[in-house]
């Protein structure tokens, strides 16, 4: 059976640490930035965990 391949979108979306966890960026951080506070934009800056109803699948993706 052939490898399989990592899905590139995938691969540009999502980012995998060291411990092994599957960091990923917030949304509504691309545009409309105005009206939003600066408190809210700092937030969205952050990288957070992928859920845990979500890994399996992500994971899938990546070829993991």
């Amino acid at each position: 059976m052939p490898k399989m391949k990592t899905d590139r979108g995938a691969a540009k979306r999502f980012k995998v640490t060291a411990t092994g966890k599957i960091m990923r960026g917030k949304a509504f951080h691309s545009h409309l930035l105005e009206k939003k506070s600066s408190s809210r934009k700092r937030r969205l800056t952050t990288d957070v965990e992928v859920a845990k109803s979500d890994r399996r699948q992500v994971r899938r993706l990546l070829g993991i």
